[in-house]
């Protein structure tokens, strides 16, 4: 008996230790729920904008000495790697451009007769563009010119508004005002950096777009091929298959079709070998310039010219004039023009950073997605200005670029410098080249566009991304290569808004053993809350916005309504806590559908507790003053905090 008072002031010290431990709790669940409260207001946009531009071409603003070095060395990174630049690199660079250089010269010949263009204008554009790329572009392998894909979308689009036959002057400086929208679009997505308006193009889409493209092509070589004088303008696989079909019993050459499959049988062994054996990567790259001189002189020496084989004929040399005068930027067609050049830019990009970024993770450095738009944008404009058509990266001479060991965008110049000569010296020589031979490069360069493995690939992880690439290839290759364009964005945004109006809310539990709150189906051993009354939730949806907001709130009340209910006793408080941890961001739809869902629960008598806020979301609803009616001892940091402040308050 003597011992009672003792063991009575043990369990009141107990006690007292357990309130003061329970009250420290508590004062730090709220000084957390305070943090959360009480964030800084976020940026706005149009402040974010600003400072992307200032960090953009002021990377080194707050150094104030570096003041104009800083800006230059943003806008032409040579000026920075140029300081390590020696003759080691030099050399490696030379050789570089020397090879890609003989690539390069029956490619821009053979990619302007697909954009219907003189074979002149496919030399220039590997001239000015690559040169301007060399000093503002920031990738060390691409290689900067004409490329089949975005000849071909000026090809099928440009006639619709300026025919090419009956106009070739109309439709050259109809192609050059192009080229400088396409330009001013790709300076002003990198200048605000909307870089990601290009990924609208999906990698899936970009897969099923070239396969469809490269086939498309293809089918288009059969007039170069057949040396066939009337062809279909368009460029669907059934409209070019009709007129191959139509033309070729009256008007093909033997001799013409014949020389053009001898090469082209050279072409593809070399480039066999070439994979085979890595040290004759020059095999395939000198091939196409070795074929047009070996076609060349054997029309020359045998006449073939005069037994049925088409040449070139007059090719005019020379550096390249200038096209200002003739942009028309105030003509009847301007938006026609401002429309196929942005088609056309987004389309360049979407090759040229998918084909540096490869590259790039080779190597082992980073891109700048930001910094690759403004460069190929002023490397555009100043194209437009001088002769050139839409140019951007080529995977084919990017890989013998990468290859031929360059170090540097240098290659590009020696590359550049040696179209240049070749425009000076040899256009004369290149007067009886068989168009047959043109037509087998470009064919022989179409097999790397079409990559079985990645269409399958794609087919395995995602079925909704196999259909976007569907949707472009058989767009492009039935229809039209707006068409497939269109069915891939298409596609690729219905997938976007399928996943935003129909997000999961799903039931939340401890993982054992953890503070962890998972989702109960994807962690079955998860425990769901045992406490009656007390429902975990999390909603799955980066975005609550118009278009999901109603759905989120009609599922939860479904899940409140079916299971949440049905135990509770009579006496025992309810509380909903909703994990709000994946939302960054809300707009006024999702902040209306918030109250209805707290005025839905108060009616059945139940609380709602909302956790982890993004910053964006807990500065709309304090402006809204949502926090207010929900009340601020409602706002918690952690599914984990909310729960145990409902046990410990016994609000449950």
């Amino acid at each position: 008996m003597v011992s009672l008072p003792n063991v009575s002031f043990s369990v009141e010290m107990h006690n007292n230790n357990q309130q003061q431990q329970q009250d420290l709790e508590d004062s730090g669940r709220t000084e957390r729920a305070k943090w959360l409260i009480n964030s800084p207001e976020p940026p706005y946009l149009w402040p974010e904008l600003v400072s992307g531009i200032r960090k953009n071409v002021f990377p080194h603003r707050g150094n104030h000495s570096l003041g104009a070095m800083s800006f230059f060395q943003a806008l032409f990174p040579i000026l920075s790697w140029g300081k390590t630049y020696n003759a080691s690199k030099l050399k490696d660079d030379f050789m570089a451009g020397l090879t890609l250089a003989s690539l390069s010269i029956p490619q821009s010949i053979g990619y302007a007769n697909i954009a219907k263009l003189d074979p002149q204008y496919g030399l220039y554009t590997s001239v000015v563009p690559p040169l301007i790329y060399a000093l503002m572009g920031s990738s060390r392998e691409i290689a900067i010119g004409p490329v089949a894909v975005v000849s071909m979308l000026l090809s099928s689009i440009v006639p619709n508004v300026v025919d090419p036959v009956v106009d070739p002057s109309g439709y050259r400086k109809f192609v050059f005002t192009v080229t400088f929208f396409a330009g001013t679009f790709q300076a002003i997505f990198g200048l605000f950096r909307l870089g990601f308006l290009v990924d609208f193009f999906s990698h899936a889409a970009i897969v099923g777009f070239m396969a469809g493209a490269a086939i498309v092509i293809g089918l288009q070589q059969l007039k170069g091929l057949f040396g066939l004088n009337h062809f279909t303008t368009k460029t669907d696989v059934v409209s070019v298959l009709g007129s191959v079909l139509k033309s070729v019993p009256h008007e093909w050459h033997p001799l013409n079709f014949s020389l053009g499959c001898l090469f082209l049988v050279f072409l593809l062994v070399a480039r066999s070998i070439g994979r085979r054996n890595k040290k004759l990567f020059w095999l395939p790259a000198i091939a196409p310039l070795l074929s047009v001189i070996l076609s060349t002189l054997i029309v020359y020496l045998t006449k073939a010219d005069e037994h049925g084989v088409k040449i070139i004929k007059h090719l005019k040399g020379g550096l390249n004039p200038s096209s200002l005068h003739q942009l028309q930027l105030n003509g009847p067609h301007v938006a026609q023009a401002a429309k196929i050049g942005l088609i056309s830019a987004v389309v360049a990009l979407t090759e040229a950073i998918a084909v540096g970024r490869s590259f790039a993770s080779i190597k082992g450095y980073h891109l700048d997605g930001n910094k690759e738009m403004m460069a190929m944008g002023f490397m555009n404009v100043a194209g437009s200005f001088t002769s050139c058509y839409v140019a951007t990266g080529s995977f084919s001479r990017t890989a013998v670029n990468f290859s031929a060991g360059c170090q540097t965008a240098v290659s590009n110049i020696v590359m550049a410098i040696t179209v240049v000569v070749a425009l000076e010296l040899f256009t004369k020589l290149l007067y009886y080249t068989p168009i047959s031979i043109l037509a087998s490069i470009i064919l022989s360069a179409l097999p790397g566009l079409i990559d079985i493995n990645e269409a399958y690939y794609i087919w395995k992880v995602d079925k909704l991304d196999f259909l976007a690439c569907l949707g472009a290839f058989f767009g492009v290759l039935f229809v039209s290569v707006e068409i497939g364009l269109l069915a891939a964005v298409t596609i690729s945004f219905a997938k976007i808004v399928l996943n935003s109006i129909r997000p999961s809310v799903e039931q939340l539990g401890r993982l054992p053993r953890t503070d962890t709150f998972c989702e109960v189906n994807q962690y079955p051993m998860a425990i769901e809350s045992e406490t009656p009354g007390l429902l975990t939730f999390g909603i799955n949806s980066g975005l609550l916005c118009f278009a999901n907001a109603n759905c989120i709130r009609e599922r939860i009340m479904r899940l409140v309504t079916e299971g949440g209910t049905k135990e509770t006793e009579k006496d025992t408080g309810q509380i909903l806590i909703l994990d709000m941890s994946n939302v960054m961001n809300i707009d006024t739809s999702g902040i209306f559908a918030l109250e209805e869902l707290h005025n839905n629960l108060v009616s059945l008598g139940i609380k709602l507790a909302m956790v982890n806020l993004r910053w964006q979301v807990i500065h709309k609803l304090k402006v809204a003053k949502v926090v207010e009616k929900i009340g601020i001892e409602w706002i918690f940091l952690t599914v984990g905090e909310a729960v145990d402040a409902c046990l410990a308050s016994k609000l449950v």
